[in-house]
């Protein structure tokens, strides 16, 4: 594998285009999109037949398909955070969790999520090398978020941790839902990718970026600016100031591309939820 190039997988969440991409280097896949999506995935991906799955963190835009592959390719391996496996083992808490954000919309945004067998799971913690991918803890957006290096294309698959954009737009929105923000932890992240020195990034939300270091920079001038509009404004202004924002740059056509990937009521719910820990941590 350590000589293929990576291809971006656009699984069209909700029948949109540049909302959720997978990533696909030589037989490993990296996120696998919602199970509401999985055959879409399963179209794109062909004749190819992933022989691991390397999930960047839990999160149901992220891993929600995971089980529908394994029940597909019983010896697919699903590399996940070891604070993420149980969950993937057993999904209850987090379709709980799930279910509270999103409510009615849980089945048409996410499908039947389906758990993934113990035995095909590979927890990681951090700092593993494997099949030619350098393996590295990235928390902050989620506390079970790991993050890929890929030498040979010196490539960077981030999930979350690069933030939201749709290119060609400069426009980077820090994704914070709830329950595990914690924006220090975040930056530290950030700096992590940047030890890596990578000519791209792989980014969730959405596609290749051939310009990290703007979009670290970016992502990392996004996460202040949400936090502060979350600590000193409301829900309705802070939704408001962040819609204009994006409205401004990119126009009503492509910011739907933000909304739904990273819904500005919930990135709000999870800096209000990160605010409220520090408080009581004093």
């Amino acid at each position: 594998m350590d000589s293929a190039l990576p291809r971006a997988i656009d699984v069209r969440q909700l029948g949109h285009e540049r909302l959720i991409c997978c990533f696909l280097l030589g037989d490993v896949l990296i996120d696998c999109g919602p199970a509401s999506r999985v055959e879409t995935l399963l179209e794109e991906l062909g004749d190819s037949r992933p022989r691991v799955l390397a999930l960047t963190h839990i999160h149901l835009d992220h891993a929600g398909a995971a089980g529908a592959l394994v029940e597909r390719w019983p010896d697919l391996e699903v590399w996940v955070h070891e604070r993420g496996a149980p969950h993937m083992i057993d999904p209850s808490r987090l379709l709980a969790s799930a279910t509270r954000l999103f409510g009615e919309d849980m089945q048409r945004l996410w499908g039947e999520v389906v758990p993934v067998p113990a035995a095909n799971v590979h927890a990681l913690a951090g700092g593993e090398e494997l099949d030619g991918l350098a393996v590295a803890y990235t928390p902050g957006h989620a506390s079970h978020h790991v993050s890929y290096w890929h030498a040979a294309s010196a490539t960077a698959f981030v999930g979350d941790v690069a933030g939201v954009r749709v290119a060609p737009s400069p426009y980077v929105l820090a994704p914070t839902p709830p329950p595990d923000i914690d924006v220090e932890l975040w930056h530290d992240s950030i700096a992590r990718l940047r030890e890596w020195h990578p000519e791209r990034l792989a980014i969730t939300h959405f596609g290749f970026c051939d310009d990290p270091s703007a979009q670290l920079d970016g992502i990392e001038r996004a996460l202040e600016h949400s936090a502060q509009l979350a600590r000193e404004g409301s829900l309705e202004q802070f939704v408001a100031a962040l819609r204009q924002e994006i409205d401004a740059d990119q126009g009503a056509r492509d910011g739907a591309a933000y909304s739904l990937g990273a819904p500005l009521d919930q990135c709000y719910a999870g800096l209000e939820r990160y605010w409220s820990r520090r408080e009581q941590a004093r």
